[in-house]
């Protein structure tokens, strides 16, 4: 098995009331779980994939073996994205940092951001991911459908907020919008600045 399901770096409980114990744990332990099962699955047979990390998987979809690229783009896209987002999610941590005066520059304001970051996860069809990226130096809200990841597209992402309805529904049933707002009250700002550094270089 070449892949492996990340611990948690806090407790099911530590982000309530925002996101509740029983969605993280399950969220974590049976969806992310599946993924990395199906994509371990996947490249069995092909032990030149097994070296590879997720994200070096999913960069460059068009050389993986056209038999198994569907389930890689979906189930290795759906662990890079997991295990990207739990680490970005924490209680207490304030905005600040170069990323928050590169939202300022690149949006106008903070609360501009959050708008706009807002109504990109709300418009989602279905299931997918709004994302703060790094293109070309630059800032960007983008969304994605599924699992996709924004480096198949050779963008960096920063900050990703999962819209799946399993990511949320057993506390705000069909209210999107009331587990994005929420989202906001559990950002780790210290991680997302780790990723703006890593991604402007």
């Amino acid at each position: 098995m070449s892949y492996t399901l990340p611990e948690l770096p806090y407790a099911y409980d530590a982000l309530e009331p925002f996101i509740d114990a029983r969605t993280m744990e399950i969220h974590h332990t049976k969806h992310h779980q599946a993924y990395v099962n199906n994509l371990n699955a996947a490249i069995k047979d092909y032990p030149q994939l097994e070296k590879l990390g997720t994200e070096q998987l999913i960069r460059n979809l068009d050389v993986i073996p056209e038999a198994i690229r569907t389930v890689v783009r979906n189930h290795g896209g759906g662990h890079a994205n997991h295990s990207f987002f739990w680490p970005i999610l924490k209680k207490g941590v304030t905005p600040a940092g170069p990323v928050i005066e590169a939202i300022t520059a690149a949006f106008g304001s903070f609360e501009s951001f959050r708008e706009r970051f807002s109504g990109a996860a709300g418009k989602v069809f279905g299931s997918g991911w709004a994302w703060l990226v790094v293109a070309d130096g630059k800032l960007e809200i983008v969304s994605t459908p599924n699992q996709d990841n924004p480096v198949s597209e050779g963008r960096r992402p920063v900050l990703g907020l999962d819209v799946w309805e399993h990511a949320y529904y057993l506390l705000y049933q069909n209210r999107r919008p009331d587990y994005i707002a929420a989202f906001f009250n559990v950002i780790n700002w210290e991680r997302v600045n780790a990723h703006y550094a890593a991604a402007i270089g």
